[in-house]
């Protein structure tokens, strides 16, 4: 399966692709009764959200790319729109509060409860990304969020620039425990990909490349 990641720098690019309407669609097609006007200041909100200025790879960019691969289905897709809609570097709780939030938003878009359960099930999942067997809305989700992972080498780097930019707080040492730490996890998981399996080879090798890095002294 071949991969191409999104030119950096590319979001201003975007906004003018990813529109509220594009929420609005997808919400219907998941049950959403509310008037058209509260999904479009919902979608407005989550656009809003991706764009903040503390954002260099989980932005419009990568939005986009999760979409692109989940839209088929739109229980996913709308936890795609969930999943890092909050996003603080300096915060541990990013998914419960996006599961809060996204819970709230499609309430009051009048998304049927079980959805909303559903949705909210989802973006939690994203925090360990530990999909069990026969999760099809798990497995998509998963898949597409993690499908940089298997990048050519060039871009898994601008990838990493990008999350080490998020985190330009935090010093250098502890950069390296800490990035060291989230790549052993993925690592340590029986699969990274479930629906998309093709990408396994190529993305654990490029965590097992990075993870060595980290490793040897500079």
């Amino acid at each position: 399966m071949a991969y191409a990641a999104p030119p950096a720098g590319r979001m201003r690019q975007d906004l003018k692709v990813l529109t509220a309407d594009r929420f609005a669609i997808t919400a219907r097609a998941a049950g959403a009764a509310a008037p058209d006007s509260v999904l479009a200041e919902v979608g407005t909100e989550l656009i809003n959200r991706w764009s903040e200025p503390q954002r260099h790879y989980h932005t419009v960019d990568h939005l986009v790319f999760c979409l692109d691969r989940v839209e088929t289905e739109p229980v996913v897709a709308l936890a795609a729109w969930g999943h890092d809609a909050v996003y603080d570097p300096t915060a541990a709780d990013n998914e419960e509060r996006s599961a809060v939030l996204i819970g709230d938003l499609l309430t009051e878009c009048a998304v049927p409860a079980a959805v909303v359960a559903e949705v909210q099930r989802l973006v939690r999942l994203t925090a360990g990304h530990s999909v069990a067997p026969g999760d099809h809305h798990g497995a998509l989700l998963a898949d597409a969020d993690l499908a940089i992972l298997a990048a050519p080498w060039p871009d898994y780097v601008r990838y990493v620039a990008a999350v080490r930019a998020e985190y330009a707080h935090v010093p250098d040492e502890l950069w390296r425990i800490g990035r060291a730490t989230v790549l052993q996890s993925l690592l340590d998981l029986p699969a990274l990909y479930q629906h998309t399996p093709a990408l396994e080879p190529a993305a654990r090798a490029n965590l097992t490349r990075e993870l060595g890095s980290l490793r040897t002294p500079a």
